[in-house]
């Protein structure tokens, strides 16, 4: 998103990267850790995902209600799905008029690899012909994820995990762990793999079967609303929590799948232009910084919630 907001800023417009927006005109924090108590100008701020807030133990670990207040104070709230916006307006007591809908998408780089390369990053990994793919952070045992489930779903295929681990993870039975690859060896990965499985069925977007897509490959994932939303009939769907019939979907996907949606990060730059806009337009006085006036944004790195 960094880079096709600089690709699409009008003249005279800045990107700043900082936790300190002292003098900027809007302040995006892209994660919700980022929101800021106090933000001396207009602030947006990007929601990704809000499964850990539905989870008790998870509210009283993070200490939400300073980031509720925190994201509450925000001028607009961009979430990439329709269904995550309801999640926002349930969960952080947000207006709907203040979220803002903006669809991810898959990065440049995530298309159809050519066979040598393929080849070369499954030897790279110790990879079989065939497999199936899942994508996604390893870190920590993540009841919503059904990874140690689907680990242990009877299946005839390989399945490899591809992810950020932790030695819990290497605990896991019958599984290849690829660890953290590259963009390009995941893009690889997608295109050798016979499908993507996606076992999570409370997500904010579900940009790894996007990914998958751009690159040719099968997605079948248990049905939820973002990934209803955003997919549709480009993937095929399973009952929430049946991990055996995902499988078995899995198992017997054919090619082609079909394309992607036809969104690129440069459609939702402009679109996330348009809201900071919006967001300048809703203050008493507009302020312009600089003698030469020019707009200055500035876009917040992953921090620690600060006032």
């Amino acid at each position: 998103m960094l880079q096709a907001l600089r690709e699409t800023a009008e003249a005279g417009a800045q990107i700043v990267e900082t936790t300190r927006p002292g003098r900027a005109d809007v302040f995006h924090a892209p994660w919700m850790s980022g929101a800021l108590l106090h933000s001396p100008c207009p602030m947006v701020v990007s929601l990704h995902d809000l499964t850990a807030l539905k989870r008790r133990s998870e509210l009283l670990r993070t200490g939400p209600r300073l980031r509720q207040l925190a994201v509450q104070r925000a001028v607009r709230v961009i979430v990439p799905t329709e269904a995550l916006a309801h999640d926002a307006v349930a969960q952080l007591d947000l207006e709907r008029e203040q979220i803002e809908v903006i669809a991810q998408a898959p990065a440049a780089c995530m298309y159809p690899r050519s066979a040598r390369e393929i080849a070369q990053t499954r030897a790279r990994f110790a990879l079989p012909e065939r497999y199936l793919l899942w994508v996604g952070g390893l870190r920590h045992p993540d009841p919503d994820k059904h990874v140690a489930r689907l680990a242990a779903t009877p299946r005839e295929l390989p399945l490899v995990l591809v992810g950020q681990t932790s030695p819990w993870a290497h605990q896991l039975p019958d599984v290849i762990l690829t660890g953290h690859v590259s963009d390009d060896h995941l893009a690889a990965l997608y295109s050798g793999a016979h499908a993507l499985v996606v076992a999570c069925h409370d997500e904010g977007f579900g940009l790894p079967a996007v990914e998958a897509l751009a690159c040719g490959t099968p997605v079948v994932a248990c049905d939820a609303p973002a990934l209803r939303e955003v997919l549709d009939a480009r993937a095929t769907f399973v009952a929430p929590g049946d991990l055996g019939a995902l499988v078995a979907a899995a198992e017997a996907a054919q090619r082609p799948a079909p394309a992607p949606p036809p969104w690129s990060w440069q459609d939702a730059a402009r679109a996330t232009w348009r809201v900071y806009a919006r967001a300048l337009a809703q203050i008493d006085r507009p302020r312009t910084i600089g003698r030469r006036g020019r707009r200055r944004t500035a876009s917040a790195a992953e921090r620690a919630l600060s006032g």
